[in-house]
């Protein structure tokens, strides 16, 4: 079955927020075996908004918008589904009813424009909102359907999970599943995965890769469609394992892993602790080893050393080195993650020096250029990168190197 899914809201055209909920839908229903060949948003005007739900309809058998279902004039998504559709409008009793039970629980005054949720159009089959107040709706009319559901994500989310999704099987009667498995690599760019891979992908029938560059490195999607989750896990399984052979240890995570959780994964499994130290990357690194939840078993602590004074006063980096090669240095960088190691008392020592920008810049150290270094009972290693991008987009790749290199580095002890 095809689908197209249509947002609404003046304030997605306008950039003012990011349209989440596109990607949510589009995950969750290709997991159920519906195709999303298409996505459009539109404005709350009402002739546009006709216009293309009127066009997605002879395109496409599921019309799913997510939008416009609130109070105010400007929510007219259900209005005009069912102007489409050929449906007039009328107060549902229950749904009113549900309105005015969750205004009395909250202890809040229901004003008269809130009875335009209840509003439903004729006919239509009614999802109740349990995470808020609009519901939403589902309408066919030969053989196409129509769906409304609201726009904030934790309701659309709920609704989707609780109601749409059990009556989309039902009504589809789909047999099939689609799954992907994601691998994500770091350290390896996108032109030399394709070359790793060429043949693989040349080959490709079910499942499919997709090579897609992300801020973190570049994923391999593998993507398999069948009757049932085990058997498209049995397809991408050959597919992963043969990836996995030709790329080793450019592969660090799977599907919704991110590098700080395989990180500390890795330093827990082992009994080692780390402290930072980050001049460029200004505590980031240190910020996302900590997102993970347990982090202070393997953490102890980080230094923020953004001047010389700090890198010399807290750290104990000599001031002759600093004056001799400079703070954007292999040498500092080196010095840094000892410091901090020795300062803590811990395992190892990561740190970070380098010039984010936008100024600073000279032709032998160009904006970008960042030194990263880890110490341990291995010994003292430091790498040079040349990032490019703006501010924040080089402190988040000088951090993702960090962490990379720590992992690197932790293997070398026996788990």
């Amino acid at each position: 079955m095809i689908a197209e899914l249509v947002t609404t809201g003046s304030e997605l055209l306008l950039g003012q927020i990011v349209n989440t909920n596109a990607a949510y839908l589009a995950q969750e229903l290709n997991k159920i075996g519906v195709d999303v060949c298409f996505q459009t948003t539109v404005g709350d005007n009402r002739e546009r908004m006709k216009e293309v739900l009127s066009h997605a309809l002879t395109r496409a058998d599921i019309v799913i918008t997510s939008g416009g279902l609130g109070p105010t004039r400007g929510d007219i998504t259900k209005e005009v589904s069912a102007e489409v559709m050929g449906r007039t409008m009328a107060l549902n009793e229950k749904c009113a009813e549900r309105l005015k039970k969750y205004f009395a629980r909250v202890g809040r005054e229901m004003t008269e424009n809130n009875l335009r949720q209840a509003m439903i159009p004729e006919g239509a089959h009614v999802f109740v909102n349990h995470a808020g107040t609009a519901p939403g709706v589902a309408l066919e009319e030969k053989g196409k359907l129509l769906v409304n559901l609201p726009g904030p994500p934790p309701e659309m989310k709920d609704m989707f999970r609780r109601s749409l999704a059990p009556y989309l099987a039902e009504k589809s009667g789909v047999r099939t599943i689609i799954l992907s498995r994601v691998l994500h690599t770091f350290g390896i760019g996108e032109s030399m995965l394709e070359t790793k891979l060429d043949d693989l992908i040349l080959a490709q029938k079910n499942p499919t890769l997709a090579l897609l560059v992300r801020p973190t490195g570049v994923i391999i999607r593998i993507t398999a469609k069948a009757a049932d989750e085990e058997t498209a896990r049995l397809l991408i399984e050959p597919a992963e394992k043969e990836i996995r052979a030709r790329l080793g240890e450019f592969v660090y995570a799977i599907d919704d892993e991110t590098m700080e959780e395989v990180v500390g994964r890795e330093l827990k499994s082992r009994g080692l602790s780390v402290a930072t130290a980050e001049s460029c990357t200004g505590g980031l690194v240190a910020s996302r080893l900590t997102d993970v939840a347990g982090s202070s078993e393997y953490v102890k602590g980080g230094v923020v050393s953004y001047t010389d004074e700090v890198k010399a006063e807290v750290l104990g980096v000599s001031r002759d080195l600093l004056a001799r090669e400079g703070a954007v240095s292999g040498a500092v960088a080196r010095a840094m993650a000892e410091g901090v190691r020795q300062k803590l008392g811990t395992d190892l020592g990561v740190s970070t020096t380098g010039l984010a920008g936008p100024g600073g810049g000279t032709e032998g150290t160009p904006v970008g250029t960042v030194f990263v270094a880890i110490a341990g009972s291995e010994g003292t290693q430091a790498e040079k990168y040349l990032f490019t991008g703006k501010r924040g987009q080089i402190k988040f790749r000088a951090s993702q190197a960090a962490l990379a290199m720590l992992r690197g580095y932790i293997k070398r002890y026996e788990q």
